[in-house]
Order: structure tokens, then C-alpha cells, then sequence
């Protein structure tokens, strides 16, 4: 029991005057004489004995009486240590990814936690509410109902750690009582989830689970098998299925295939066959009653467009003609004598196929060329101007030094670098490297695609830049005859201008290219049912980089649009990690409480910080006392 007022008990010590008083009466008695009293005497015993049995009773329901007002001016309570002293914070992170859209008893986890905080939350008390993408600071429950009742789901969630961050800026750093409620699924990443022990906050973790975890999602897709006139469209579902599933293909809205996957089937995919080269806006559907975000897939299929490639030869280009085709390569060589300057800024890569000398104006060409984001691979020749190279890879920090004429094998491939990152399922050990004869030892800071046996590089990479630093000319190289040429040239030019893929994914940083011309001021938005947003890009001679990361955060297909021109379509979709009903175990932290009801929980921190107050008792009490001295002055004999 604590005290609102303990200053107020010293006057318990009153208490010592009427034991004082009953104590030391003052009062005298005189004797007088009488005959025969022998009666009277055992009269008088009895009567004195009762007396002060009535003064005794009179004397300890007083003292009562006082003590109990006393008590009661003190206010008394009864709470938890400081709970009465202390001010109370309370601040809530409410999960809303896309995975508290999974089904419990009462319906989508999401929509009874909302329903609960707004039934069972205090409606008077101040506190902040944190969502994935929402931020509510000193409010009540009452005065965010409509944003709780309107609230969304995101697919962009919040790191264990952001939420920490965020939860903590949301509490002041005075000394009060810190109540965190974290209410979410909890569903498993790439690692467990883990809290420290942190002795300034009370952490609730509040887990919601659904009855059923089956749930399917259309993973992913890609084209297979392409020719001049059709190609194959894989859809990849995930998920157990419990009967065979229909799977639906749309144009915009107009529906142009449906298949079914077996229950049987593994892996599960459904597949389609498309027209090459026609333009398409792809939905691609399926029925399953769990989650419904990863029910729908879009993916974009723009008019083919062919990547401008010019080779600047000393030697045969006939490799690089087969490298690239006219299927998807706009692709010219020419000599350096017969060189068109003006055609350079129309390129998107430019090779330097062997050449023994650079001329200043070729450089000069090169320099704003690389400035305007073209891209640039440079193969040397076997006996090369250093002086005059290096007048063009200095710009770049690269730089070609003394040759050496020792045989040396390529044996070390990059695996996550970007033009290998797709190519290879599994790293390789037993691949039959190639090798050259002579090779120009390279200084470079940047990463190095493909390396010799002693660590030094046979190809660097700089920003849009590839330098090799050996011929692979066959008298000097088998590298034409290695499996590694083709993916390392494919992918450098096909990388030279990136066009936008069959789709991206949202809250992931994404990067494409927009073949067009800009106008003075005039800038590309991505538009979706009257919407417009405008990314980040940059614009170049003949093209300009759109770069997304946080917006688009609605999945759907997206126009490219110069005012008012539609230049191409773009596709996002939503993370499919969130498909995964997979949870984490709690049961280890010790830092938190844990539950799996909200209400619950609720209810737990109003009794830890509720206030019993107990001075009325004390009242009543007091009021007790007082009839019970009258009944003993009035009936007590």
C-alpha cells in the first residue's frame, strides 16, 4: 500500500492523547462511610469491572475512528511501484504487410486487430501508433478510427531494427513508464527474430496466427523457348495444392488463355504460347482463398528493341556477329580509317576490337560518348600504344603497365558479378579455363569479372567500362573457343541499354532505360489508372535511365509516358516473400511478453498500471467505528 500524501500520517501520533486522557484521570473520588456493606461492596466491584470495560472499548473505537480519517486524508492505493508517480507512454506497431491478410477464427488478422485496439483500447489515453508506411504521434484511438478503419496492407515491411528505431523516437526520454505493443504475425526470415533485453521499455509482442498456412502464389514467370514467330510463357506457383488449380492469362482485360495445374504436378507450372514481338500487357491470374495479393501477376511485353552496337575493328569481327544477332542487336563494325564519327552518339556500345593506336580524336569521341552513358569494351592488341590507351582508361582509373609474355591461364570468374549473375546455376570447379600468351598487367579499383591463376585481372570493370588486358585474337588466345565469351559480350550488350524487364518488384531498387529524346524541361512520369509518378532518371543523348526503388508502392501495370505519349509499359509486382506462411518461434525471448490475443494483452497492461485507490474504504471504515461507539454509549450496561 502506498500514500498519495504521507506527510499526513504524523498525525497518527494524536493518536497518544486519549490514551493519555484515559490513562491519567483527573477526576478524585471520595470515600464515605456506610453500616452493613458488605452487599454493596461486591455491588461496587462488579459495576467498577464493567465500567471500565465500556471505557476501554469507548477508547479504542475512537482511536479507530481517528486513525481511519487520518488513513483516508492520506489517500492510500494500492499499484504496481511508481505506477501512481509516473507518467505512461504507450506506443504500437501494427503489422500490416501483406501477410496479415491470412484468415484466423475471426477473420483477416489484419482487420480483428484493428477491431480489437478500437473495442478494447482506451479511447481517452494518448499514444503513437507506427504502421509499415504510416506514422501516428500523440493520438487517441478515438481520433485515428477512420485512418485504423481505412488502414492497408503494403508490401514494403519494416525491418525488425526500423521498428525499434522508430518506436523508440516515438517515446520521450523522460522517466515514465514505457508500454511497446507489437502486434504482427512474426513470420519467418532470413533470420530469427531475436530483442534485447532493454530495461527502460515493456515490450508486448502480440503474435497473430492463421488456421491455415496452404497457401498458393504465382512466384514468378519468364519466356522459353523463343522463336521468330511464338514463344512460351512458364507461370511458377508456389504452395501445396490441395486439388488442381485453374490458372487465367489476360491482355488488359481481355482474357486470351486459361490452363490447369495438377495437384500432382511438381514443379507447379502453368504455360502459355505467345506471339513473338506483339506487345503485351500481361495479368496472370489464379483462384486460392488464402492470401489474395499473390493471386494476380503482372508482366509487360514491349515491340522488341534492338541495341545499337558498333565494333571498331583492327581484326575480323565475325565473332562478334555472332555474338550479336540481328534478332535483338543492331550491330555494325567498321576500320578506324572508315570510321563515321557522327555515328557515335547514336550507339549504345562501342567495341575496340584490337586496335593498335588510339587517335585524339577517337578519345575525345569516346570521352563524351562514356559521358552521355554510352557503354565501352576495350580489347587490346597484341602490341599496343600504351601512351595513347592509357590517354583513354586513365579517365576511367584504369591503366595498362609493363606486358608480360608468360602463358597464363584464366581460372577465377566473378560469379556475383552483375553480366555473370544469371548465367551459371551452380559455381563451376572442374571448367576447362582458357588461356593467353601475352598479356598488359592492369591497375584498376574496380571489381574484376574474370581473373588469372595469379589473382591479376584478364577483364576489369568500371562504371559502363570493360577493359581486357590481353588479344584474344587466336594467335594470342583460346578465349574465343571458351563457353565464357559468349555470356561475357551477350550480357555486356544487353546491358548497354537495359530494357525494361518483364517485371520488377516493388521496394527493391530497379533500373531501366527509355530509348527517346527528351524535349527542353519535358521529364517521363509512370502513370496506372489516372495516377502519375515521376521517378528518378537521367537523361542522356538518346535515352534516358529511369532508376525506382520506394514508388511505385501499388503493384500493377504502369505507362511511361512524355507528355502524354506513351513511350512503353512497365510492371511491378509485390514481394512474394510475404507468400510464405512460415512464423517464428517467441518462446525463447525472455526480454518481452507474449501472447496471441490482443485483448488480452490489453487487458494486462490496464491491471499493471491501474490505480486502486482505497481511502473510501477507509471512510467507510471510519463510519463503522463511529456507530459502533454510539451503540456501545447507548446500549452497552
Amino acid at each position: 500500500m502506498q500514500f498519495k500524501h504521507p506527510e499526513l500520517l504524523y498525525a497518527l501520533f494524536a493518536l497518544l492523547i486519549p490514551i493519555i486522557v484515559h490513562l491519567f484521570q483527573l477526576r478524585k473520588f471520595k470515600k464515605q462511610p456506610f453500616t452493613n456493606v458488605a452487599f454493596l461492596k461486591k455491588i461496587k466491584f462488579e459495576t467498577r469491572k464493567s465500567s471500565q470495560l465500556k471505557k476501554w472499548l469507548t477508547l479504542l473505537t475512537r482511536m479507530m475512528l481517528l486513525a481511519c480519517i487520518i488513513f483516508a486524508f492520506a489517500q492510500p492505493y494500492y499499484a504496481k511501484k511508481g505506477t501512481f508517480q509516473t507518467k505512461k507512454e504507450t506506443v504500437i506497431y501494427l503489422d500490416n504487410s501483406y501477410s496479415m491478410q491470412a484468415k484466423g477464427d475471426k477473420g483477416e488478422l489484419l482487420k480483428r486487430a484493428v477491431q480489437d485496439l478500437l473495442e478494447q483500447g482506451d479511447v481517452s489515453e494518448k499514444l503513437s501508433l507506427l504502421t509499415n508506411d504510416q506514422t501516428f504521434k500523440d493520438i487517441t484511438i478515438k481520433g485515428v478510427q477512420k485512418e485504423l478503419l481505412d488502414l492497408g496492407y503494403t508490401s514494403n515491411q519494416l525491418e525488425k531494427d526500423a521498428v525499434l528505431l522508430k518506436l523508440k523516437k516515438l517515446l520521450s526520454q523522460e522517466n515514465t513508464i514505457k508500454d511497446v505493443i507489437w502486434i504482427s504475425d512474426f513470420q519467418q526470415k532470413e533470420e530469427p527474430f531475436s530483442l534485447e533485453s532493454d530495461s527502460t521499455l515493456n515490450v508486448h509482442l502480440v503474435q497473430l496466427k492463421p488456421e491455415k498456412t496452404n497457401n498458393l502464389s504465382i512466384d514468378s514467370l519468364y519466356i522459353e523457348d523463343k522463336t521468330a514467330s511464338e514463344m512460351e510463357l512458364v507461370v511458377i506457383v508456389n504452395g501445396e495444392m490441395e486439388s488442381a488449380i485453374p490458372v487465367s492469362l489476360f491482355n488488359g482485360d481481355t482474357l486470351i488463355g486459361k490452363t490447369t495445374i495438377a495437384k500432382e504436378q511438381d514443379p507447379a507450372t502453368a504455360r502459355f504460347t505467345l506471339p513473338t514481338n506483339n506487345g503485351l500487357n500481361g495479368v496472370v491470374t489464379l483462384d486460392d482463398n488464402h492470401l489474395e495479393f499473390d493471386n494476380t501477376f503482372y508482366f509487360s511485353i514491349n515491340k522488341n528493341k534492338k541495341i545499337n552496337v558498333l565494333s571498331i575493328n583492327a581484326i575480323s569481327d565475325d565473332f562478334l556477329k555472332k555474338i550479336y544477332t540481328e534478332e535483338e542487336f543492331n550491330f555494325k563494325g567498321s576500320t578506324l580509317e572508315q570510321l563515321n564519327y557522327s555515328s557515335i552518339e547514336n550507339q549504345n556500345l562501342i567495341i575496340l576490337n584490337e586496335l593498335q593506336q588510339l587517335p585524339i580524336s577517337l578519345t575525345n569521341a569516346l570521352r563524351v560518348f562514356k559521358e552521355n552513358g554510352g557503354n565501352l569494351v576495350i580489347i587490346p592488341g597484341i602490341d599496343i600504344d600504351m601512351e595513347s590507351y592509357n590517354a583513354l582508361t586513365s579517365m576511367f582509373q584504369i591503366n595498362y603497365s609493363s606486358k608480360s609474355r608468360n602463358e597464363r591461364k584464366i581460372t577465377t570468374i566473378n560469379f556475383s558479378h552483375p553480366i555473370y549473375s544469371n548465367v551459371f546455376n551452380k559455381q563451376v570447379t572442374n571448367f576447362q579455363y582458357p588461356n593467353v600468351s601475352e598479356f598488359y598487367a592492369l591497375t584498376s579499383p574496380h571489381s574484376n569479372p574474370l581473373q588469372f591463376e595469379d589473382g591479376r585481372p584478364f577483364l576489369t570493370s568500371g562504371e559502363n567500362i570493360f577493359v581486357f588486358s590481353a588479344a584474344i585474337d587466336s594467335e594470342n588466345s583460346n578465349f574465343k573457343l571458351s563457353p565464357l565469351i559468349v555470356p561475357t559480350l551477350y550480357n555486356i550488350g544487353k546491358q548497354s541499354l537495359k530494357i525494361p524487364n518483364l517485371y520488377y518488384t516493388i521496394g527493391q531498387p530497379n533500373e531501366f532505360d527509355v530509348t527517346v529524346e527528351l524535349k527542353q524541361d519535358n521529364i517521363l512520369t509512370l502513370s496506372k489508372d489516372g495516377k502519375e509518378i515521376i521517378p528518378q532518371q537521367q537523361y542522356f543523348n538518346n535515352k534516358v535511365k529511369v532508376k525506382t526503388n520506394e514508388s511505385p508502392t501499388e503493384s500493377g501495370i504502369y505507362a511511361v509516358k512524355d507528355k502524354g505519349t506513351v513511350l512503353e509499359y512497365v510492371s511491378f509486382n509485390d514481394n512474394r516473400s510475404e507468400s510464405q506462411l512460415i512464423y517464428n518461434d517467441l518462446s525463447q525471448i525472455k526480454s518481452a511478453t507474449l501472447s496471441n490475443s490482443l485483448n488480452q494483452t490489453l487487458e494486462d497492461i490496464k491491471s499493471n498500471s491501474k490505480v486502486n485507490e482505497l481511502w473510501k474504504w477507509f471512510v467507510i471504515f471510519a463510519l463503522i467505528f463511529l456507530v459502533l461507539e454510539i451503540l456501545i454509549l447507548k446500549f452497552f450496561k
